[in-house]
């Protein structure tokens, strides 16, 4: 197919136009944007559960990962009837008061829409809309990993067991995700009746006593100068205006590594230097 040719394919039950599928988005590994297409169609089962009523900000590359890129929230322009929406006021804006038309992906062909459009990155909230498209508490905690200079991976397993351990004292089973770009995230499920508030102000606690039990390796506070070596625990990624990259969701950096689930043995056995934990290449994950 010529760059530009456009063609129609059949995803659930929905027709939908493509275009460029032989237009590079990933230069240094040639990655076109067909790949990315087939990638998500292939992931989608997986993925779709991370995305189901949560509203998705997408970071959109039109021309691929060598040229620019925008956050878009709002729908975009001439998106079809049938691609579900919700409309939020206030609630996860941080001034308060905007008014944003957010899309839901619920199947297939959101999917395939938003990301022929160049949306190569999905962040979502820690929270849902029920069927009325009301905010509803988060039903889930994340914290984000976040290396210093000097840090890496090997670094934000021990943290991520010094976390885990910490969770699970309260009766939260946490798992972790590889970033994509260079941390992690860790996520562990909530029963949604406490709000965005109360869950960053638990995970700010928690941060700060690891902080204080382990200064040489974890920070909790945002301070570059102090990053060094260590691991900047995020937890104001629970804030009900922030988003987090969703699991399975591609990233839009030099190469098209994902954010990929992982396991706790391969975090454990990362952290005793017995293996080497890495960023995911979204063809690893097929």
């Amino acid at each position: 197919m010529a760059t530009g040719e456009v063609q129609s394919v059949h995803v659930a039950g929905r027709t939908l136009r493509v275009s460029s599928l032989d237009k590079i988005l990933y230069p240094s590994t040639g990655t076109t944007k067909g790949e990315v297409l087939n990638y998500y169609v292939q992931i989608a089962d997986r993925l779709l559960p991370e995305l189901a009523d949560r509203p998705v900000t997408r970071i959109r590359w039109p021309h691929g990962v060598g040229g620019e890129s925008f956050f878009e929230k709002n729908v975009p322009s001439g998106v079809p009837d049938w691609l579900p929406r919700v409309t939020i006021t206030g609630h996860g804006s941080r001034s308060g008061r905007a008014t944003v038309t957010y899309p839901l992906v619920r199947d297939l062909a959101a999917l395939v829409y938003l990301v022929n459009l160049g949306s190569l990155e999905l962040h979502v909230p820690q929270w849902r809309v029920d069927e009325e498209g009301t905010p509803l508490p988060p039903d889930r905690l994340v914290i984000d990993l976040d290396p210093g200079t000097g840090a890496g991976l090997t670094e934000c397993a021990r943290v991520a067991l010094l976390v885990q351990e910490r969770l699970a004292t309260v009766g939260l089973e946490s798992r972790p995700v590889t970033s994509g770009s260079k941390g992690m995230q860790l996520y562990a499920e909530l029963d949604g009746v406490r709000t965005s508030d109360e869950v960053s102000a638990v995970t700010k606690a928690l941060a700060q006593q690891l902080t204080e039990q382990h200064p040489d390796l974890v920070l909790w506070q945002m301070t570059k100068a102090k990053r060094g070596g260590k691991i900047f625990l995020d937890w104001s990624q629970n804030n009900a205006a922030k988003t987090t990259i969703a699991p399975w969701s591609l990233r839009g950096r030099e190469r098209p590594n994902a954010a990929a689930p992982r396991t706790w043995d391969e975090v454990a056995d990362a952290a005793s230097g017995d293996s080497v934990l890495a960023q995911v290449p979204f063809h690893d994950l097929l």
